[in-house]
């Protein structure tokens, strides 16, 4: 399940999109950008969970840097729960791909390569 929430213009916007696996791994085809590198793809194809991993990743390393909460409600929105946007966050944490800097009030998540 994916939700959608924010405004355009004036007009607030709360939508759940319900995708299955094939879903999920269109969706993920369309993020993909190439790399220079050769890599060998997964044994196994990805679930649910590992899409919206990627997904999460993607997010961040393409905005380079965000703070705690704007990131926090990007990964809410994605998985539509409050509960999932912060385990996601914790993930992202923990991940050697990501560093987390003291950015005052909130922390700052930076993209590292």
């Amino acid at each position: 399940m994916l939700r959608i929430r924010g405004s355009i213009g004036d007009w607030p916007v709360d939508l759940t999109l319900e995708m299955d696996d094939a879903d999920w791994a269109r969706l993920g085809a369309q993020l993909k950008v190439e790399k220079t590198e050769v890599s060998i793809a997964p044994a196994k194809p990805l679930n649910q969970d590992d899409a919206v991993w990627q997904i999460a990743r993607d997010l961040l390393r393409k905005a380079g840097q965000m703070s705690g909460p704007d990131l926090l409600e990007q990964l809410e929105g994605l998985t539509g729960s409050a509960a999932s946007g912060k385990r996601l966050l914790v993930r992202l944490r923990h991940s050697a791909d990501v560093k987390v800097e003291n950015g005052g009030d909130t922390p700052l998540y930076r993209w590292i390569e």
